[in-house]
């Protein structure tokens, strides 16, 4: 059985004994787990920590051992805008972009959007996505926790500093993907950071593309076969690790 990992959402110390935090703890009585098991704990600021699970009464704690310096991150940083897809499919490329290293998802309210999240809604949402980010990453073994934006339209996503050689996904677009990575002037550095832009169900609307025209995005293309939603971010994000060698 492999150690059991858990993202602690408290700071943790290494040398020190910890008392699990409430949601954890019942996490671990969940599990049937017993005095003496190893576990590691991760507070998404990089790095983990082995220790020994023990239980003062019914309370779990864990005697921690040294830090390590251990991450499972990308050579570079992937942002993921992706077109807010219907019923739980955000749910699935959530999960998945954790799994292949993404840095950072922004949802995308697009105008073919079916799925329209404001309110409290929109507040549980977000904590829901969040807990599947933790989880995934206690999965896949990742040390630093996946970022998740508020839903955004796609005119301010354009605008958003930090969003590093944006490329919107169309069947249409005037690269390929290799091109758009790889075929890079002599004097250009090494890619360091990309974004890919997908759209929900139905693609971007006619508007969106001429809004992505007008901020100077590059399109891009990806193979002869259209993908559906939530399948094509996360192939051009597995292409484009291969293709980087990150």
């Amino acid at each position: 059985m492999a150690t059991p990992r858990f993202y602690c959402p408290e700071p943790i110390t290494a040398n020190r004994t910890v008392a699990l935090p409430a949601a954890l703890a019942h996490h671990v009585h969940v599990l049937r787990l017993a005095t003496g098991c190893q576990v590691t704990l991760f507070d998404g600021n990089g790095g983990e920590i082995a220790g020994e699970l023990d239980f003062v009464g019914k309370n779990p704690v864990v005697h921690l051992g040294d830090h390590i310096l251990r991450e499972a991150e990308l050579g570079g940083s992937i942002t993921l805008v992706q077109g807010l897809p219907s019923g739980d499919k955000m749910d699935w490329v959530i999960e998945k972009a954790v799994e292949l290293g993404v840095t950072r998802v922004i949802p995308v309210a697009a105008q073919r959007s079916v799925l329209q999240l404001s309110g409290s809604r929109l507040e549980k949402r977000l904590v829901h996505w969040q807990k599947l980010i933790q989880a995934a990453s206690e999965q896949c073994g990742r040390n630093r926790l996946m970022q998740i934006e508020a839903p955004l339209p796609l005119e301010k996503v354009a605008e958003l500093p930090g969003l590093t050689n944006p490329m919107l996904c169309d069947p249409e677009g005037e690269y390929s993907l290799a091109d758009a990575l790889l075929k890079q002037p002599e004097s250009a550095q090494p890619q360091q950071a990309i974004s890919f832009l997908v759209g929900p169900e139905g693609g971007w609307s006619q508007q969106e593309l001429v809004t992505a025209n007008r901020t100077g995005l590059k399109t891009i293309r990806f193979g002869a076969r259209v993908m559906r939603t939530e399948t094509a971010g996360l192939a051009l994000v597995a292409a484009a690790t291969a293709l980087l060698g990150w």
